[in-house]
């Protein structure tokens, strides 16, 4: 897990395993939907999720292009996108997959705000 927005492509024509910007028709409006969910977010937005064993792993804006992360071939985000022109932003939520119910609450109060921001632009 991390904390981000990632938007597409989440893979390239190289399928280099990271680093490699894979830029879509509609690059913009990607940047635009997932700066709008991470600009909200207190931690999301500083762009240092300090996920235990990642603690060097930065995102500018806390948003990033999914193949420049990581790339992943035949994954759900990009094919919504090329076949059904859905536009889909993934969101990582926490350093963790799976937190304690005692966490919920403040899981929620990270998000809500980003969460209605978002519903807004959209």
């Amino acid at each position: 897990g991390s904390v981000v927005a990632s938007y597409p492509y989440d893979d390239s024509p190289t399928h280099k395993p990271t680093g490699v910007y894979s830029k879509s028709a509609d690059d913009e409006v990607f940047r635009y939907l997932a700066k709008a969910y991470a600009s909200h977010h207190p931690i999301m937005r500083t762009g240092k999720p300090n996920c235990p064993g990642e603690e060097g792993e930065t995102f500018p804006d806390g948003i990033t292009n999914g193949a420049q992360w990581y790339d992943v071939e035949g994954g759900m985000q990009d094919y919504n996108y090329v076949w059904a022109n859905c536009f889909e932003i993934t969101l990582e939520l926490s350093c963790c997959k799976y937190p304690l119910t005692s966490e919920l609450p403040k899981e929620w109060e990270n998000n809500r705000e980003s969460l209605l921001a978002f519903i807004e632009k959209v």
